[in-house]
């Protein structure tokens, strides 16, 4: 998921290419739930319904079932069941209150 963030704070090497559009994409972290280990350390996980391969190299003891938090495509933290439904809430209350017409690719 991405969103879009205001110009301030930013370098100047960044602000250039901010200034055509008014707005700063930025990746955050999201919960998901592991479906697949694979043996070459990537896996498939399922985030809102949505299945995407990603890298489980940065994680120790994973297991099919687990939640985690995936960020550009590597999970990078485990959390537990509780933890991912929370923010998968927050997530989607965040998303309900988007304008309809913003493009979040």
């Amino acid at each position: 998921m991405h969103t879009k963030t205001p110009m301030s704070g930013r370098p100047e090497s960044e602000r250039e290419g901010i200034k055509e559009t008014g707005v700063f994409s930025m990746c955050l972290a999201v919960p998901a739930r592991i479906l697949e280990i694979r043996s070459n350390g990537m896996g498939v996980a399922d985030h809102a319904g949505v299945r995407r391969e990603i890298s489980l190299m940065l994680l120790d003891d994973v297991a099919v079932g687990d939640y985690v938090i995936i960020h550009a495509g590597f999970a990078i933290h485990k959390i537990d069941e509780a933890e991912a439904k929370e923010a998968l809430e927050y997530l989607k209350l965040m998303a309900e209150e988007l304008p309809p017409d913003l493009d979040l690719h």
